[in-house]
């Protein structure tokens, strides 16, 4: 593996944890010695990598440092042109608008070779289809979602039944057909889902809810038995 490699790798292996690693681990996981993980940490931190840590104890990788995508290897750039193909088609407008804008930024910023393998990928994504739209109240259940606010649906449910609910945002699920929100409801006390065809009416309260998403987004998982990301 060459030394330019060999770094990105080791700032990926960081950026991956929440919590600090042991450099034993890391130099097993890159196929290293500890003698060499110790130096490329080192020259991380000169050119300005937050690595916080000592051996013996472990590593962290604080928020804020940033490396251009001039490393994507042709895997990693048709993954990222996939997802942003899907995006556009299946989001809503301004979520389609970033995805378009954000494979841009990235193509100006790659080499000539790379960015002929971006333009020329032949992955595609399928049209959506009219069940599959964009629906009106994406964009405001997005922002809900970073906001950590409250909102006020009038849901209909399977029979056409109407309820109206306080939820707390927990997160938007994107299926091949259908948007599924993820939320705390007040009036069940739990966990719930609501497709968003079948919400009527969507008010945005402004109200923060009194727990941290990220928090409600562990327990939800929890209650569906889907595993933590590490």
């Amino acid at each position: 593996m060459m030394r330019a490699q060999r770094l990105l790798a080791l700032l990926q292996a960081l950026r991956r944890r929440r919590t600090p690693v042991r450099g034993d681990t890391l130099a097993q996981e890159l196929g290293i010695s500890l003698r060499t993980l110790y130096r490329d940490i080192a020259t991380l931190r000169e050119q300005g990598a937050r690595i916080e840590g000592e051996p013996g104890i472990g590593y962290v990788l604080k928020p804020g440092f940033l490396l251009p995508p001039l490393m994507f290897s042709e895997d990693e750039i048709e993954a990222l042109v996939l997802g942003g193909r899907w995006v556009a088609e299946h989001g809503d407008e301004r979520l389609a608008d970033a995805a378009r804008e954000a494979v841009e930024k990235i193509a100006a910023v790659l080499p000539d070779d790379l960015r002929r393998t971006l333009d020329g990928t032949g992955l595609l994504v399928a049209p959506a289809r009219e069940i599959d739209a964009s629906n009106p109240h994406m964009a405001a259940i997005r922002g809900a979602l970073r906001e950590e606010c409250k909102l006020v649906l009038d849901y209909r449910d399977e029979a056409g039944h109407g309820s109206r609910r306080i939820v707390w945002p927990v997160a938007l699920g994107f299926f091949e057909r259908i948007r599924m929100l993820a939320a705390w409801c007040e009036l069940r006390q739990g966990f719930r889902h609501f497709r968003l065809d079948r919400i009527a009416a969507l008010e945005v309260t402004g109200e923060r809810y009194p727990r941290h998403r990220r928090a409600l987004l562990g327990e939800w998982r929890a209650s569906q038995g889907i595993p933590e990301r590490r």
